[in-house]
């Protein structure tokens, strides 16, 4: 039979952990654009295709006007075979037991926060190193007309914006069906939500979401993430070309040192596959340094 004093241990322990994973879960931003995988393999390898439908992978006759018993024409995607080390993301934080018990701001509560929120943020950093370095489509500012540029006249997001979504268009994807993306940083964000183009759009819907998610702008949900790297943007269809291969998902364990600690202890498992990098446009140039 438990005993009441060993239950209120329990029920601390199931506290700790769901209130890390909450945390997690509210927090991520790259990887809520990513579909999840499950893996069991210390390497993942995967083959990262491409998306020309003019000429990828295209022999002999084309496609239009095969005649009649006439062999047909024969293509292929073209891909390449990347292979990644599944990755240990975690971390682990100590709270005293007079800390628990007699300090004034709630430190257990800090703690689970801040802990949470560093793991989640590395992986939200990986993830957006692999989709900048992997990006198959791209959209340069001209210098000068940054996104705060010294010229207000000049900026102009919205076309920028608009470029991205049509050079995907130009690939075959459509990012207007509901699934795509604008994704900033907090600088770039406070660049284009205080340009009066952006604010004045009959297209701009404010409003605040889960997982980083700020409202639409020209149909592209916006996400504001820190991990986005500073002086570029993407404009992205969400778990389509970008998978979590996870491997272990995110574990809480809580270590008790009875009379003197607690030790909050989180991890997770996995890497960040990029599929099909043609459903990214990489803007580059957002930011006057």
């Amino acid at each position: 039979m438990t005993a009441y004093g060993d239950r209120e241990v329990e029920q601390r322990y199931e506290f700790i952990d769901r209130a890390v994973k909450a945390v997690v879960k509210i927090e991520e931003k790259w990887k809520s654009l990513c579909a999840i995988d499950s893996s069991s393999a210390w390497t993942e390898s995967y083959f990262r295709e491409t998306n020309d439908d003019d000429t990828d992978g295209l022999t002999g006759s084309p496609i239009r006007g095969v005649p009649q018993y006439a062999p047909f024409p024969f293509f292929d995607v073209t891909e390449t075979k990347v292979s990644a080390v599944i990755q240990k993301y975690a971390g682990e934080s100590v709270i005293s037991l007079e800390a628990q018990q007699s300090a004034t701001v709630p430190m257990l509560q800090r703690k689970i926060y801040r802990l949470g929120r560093k793991i989640v943020y590395q992986v939200d950093v990986a993830i957006e190193a692999a989709v900048s370095g992997a990006a198959g489509n791209g959209v340069s500012i001209v210098a000068g007309y940054e996104w705060n540029s010294d010229t207000i006249q000049n900026r102009d997001p919205v076309k920028d914006i608009l470029d991205a979504v049509q050079t995907l268009r130009n690939d075959g994807i459509d990012a207007l069906t509901g699934n795509g993306y604008l994704v900033v940083n907090g600088t770039d964000y406070t660049n284009i939500i205080s340009n009066s183009k952006v604010l004045n759009h009959p297209t701009y819907e404010s409003g605040v979401m889960g997982n980083g998610q700020q409202g639409k702008l020209l149909g592209l949900t916006i996400v504001i993430s820190e991990a986005t790297t500073a002086d570029q943007a993407y404009v992205l269809v969400a778990r389509q070309g970008m998978v979590w291969k996870q491997a272990e998902g995110l574990k809480v364990k809580t270590i008790v040192d009875e009379g003197k600690s607690t030790t909050i202890r989180a991890w997770e498992r996995g890497v960040v596959q990029i599929q099909a990098p043609n459903e990214v446009c990489k803007i580059t140039n957002t930011r006057k340094t």
